[in-house]
C-alpha cells in the first residue's frame, strides 16, 4: 500500500505487518534497519498491526538534473546563474539513510557531479563512507569518524575536492545573515568566471545549502537554493519546486544571528 502524508514533504511508504502478540518482541530486532523510520502500532483482536513508514530508495543512477531551470525568472534586475549540469543530491537517495545529519555530505555530492558530468570524468560520485574514510585518511579525522553520523561542512569540502579531482577552493566567512549582502558581488564574480555550485553552511543555521544563482533587483537580492533535505524519490523537477526544495530565497530571510561559511570551489568549464 502506498500513501501520500499531505502533512509532510516526503512520500510514506506503508507496509503491515499481522503477527501474533507473542512475536511483538521480535519487532525491536527487526527494525533495527534504519530505512525504517516510525511505526504504527495497533490492535486487532490477538494480532498486532504494524505500519512501518519506509523513506529510502536508491535511485542514485537516475537522479533528476538541473532541477533550477524550471523555477519563474524576475521581469527587472540582474541574474546570475551557474553554467553545466549537475545531479540532484539528496537524504536516502543512494539507498543510505542520512536524514538530519547528512545534509552537507549530499551538498558536496552534488558539486561533485556538477565536476564529473562538465569535466567528462570516468568517476563515480563519491558515498559518504567514502567521503567518511578519505578525510580519515587525509588526517582531518580520527577512525571514529568512519560510521559516523558527523557533520561536515566547508572546509572538509574543500579537502574532497582537492583529493578527488584536483580542485582548490575558496571559503568565504561572512559574520552574520545580515551581512550576507556585502558579499552578493563575490557570489557573482564567482559564478561568472567558474560556474560551479557553491556550497553554504553555518551555525545557528546548520542546514547545507547547495547556492545555483543569484538575483539582484532594486530593493531585494535572492539566491537560488538547491535544499538537499528531500527524502523519497523525487519524481519531477515541478514536485521539487511546489515544495520549495528548489527556490529562490530572499537574503533578507538567511538568520541574522548565524553566520555562513561559503566554499567556492575554483574550476571552471573549459
Amino acid at each position: 500500500m502506498h500513501l501520500k502524508d499531505d502533512s509532510i514533504a516526503w512520500n510514506i511508504y506503508v507496509c503491515a505487518v499481522y503477527c501474533n502478540l507473542e512475536l511483538v518482541k521480535e519487532f525491536p530486532r527487526i527494525i533495527e534497519n534504519d530505512d525504517f523510520e516510525k511505526i504504527y502500532v495497533t490492535t486487532d483482536c490477538d494480532h498486532v498491526i504494524c505500519y512501518i513508514r519506509g523513506m529510502i530508495v536508491d535511485y542514485s543512477t537516475s537522479l533528476l538534473t538541473n532541477i533550477h531551470e524550471t523555477l519563474p525568472t524576475f521581469d527587472t534586475g540582474e541574474t546570475t546563474i551557474i553554467r553545466g549540469i549537475y545531479e540532484y543530491w539528496h537524504y536516502g537517495c543512494d539507498g543510505f539513510n542520512d536524514r538530519g545529519w547528512g545534509c552537507g555530505y549530499r551538498t558536496l555530492q552534488t558539486i561533485c557531479s556538477w565536476i564529473i558530468i562538465n569535466k567528462n570524468l570516468q568517476q563515480k560520485v563519491p558515498s559518504i563512507r567514502n567521503i567518511q574514510e578519505t578525510l580519515v585518511t587525509l588526517e582531518d579525522k580520527e577512525k571514529s569518524f568512519i560510521g559516523s553520523r558527523d557533520w561536515i561542512g566547508c572546509f572538509e569540502v574543500c579537502l574532497i575536492l582537492d583529493n578527488f579531482y584536483n580542485v582548490n577552493s575558496k571559503i568565504v566567512h561572512i559574520r552574520s545573515g545580515q551581512e550576507l549582502s556585502k558579499y552578493l558581488h563575490v557570489i557573482k564574480q564567482h559564478f561568472e568566471e567558474f560556474g560551479c555550485p557553491i556550497m553554504m553552511g553555518g551555525d545557528q543555521d546548520c542546514s547545507s545549502k547547495c547556492i545555483v544563482g543569484m538575483h539582484t533587483g532594486l530593493k531585494e537580492a535572492y539566491l537560488l537554493i538547491i535544499d538537499p533535505h528531500f527524502i523519497g524519490k523525487a519524481k519531477s523537477i515541478e514536485e521539487l519546486k511546489s515544495n520549495q526544495w528548489v527556490r529562490w530565497q530572499s537574503i533578507k530571510d538567511f538568520v541574522y544571528s548565524s553566520f555562513y561559511n561559503l566554499c567556492l570551489p575554483q574550476i571552471k568549464i573549459t
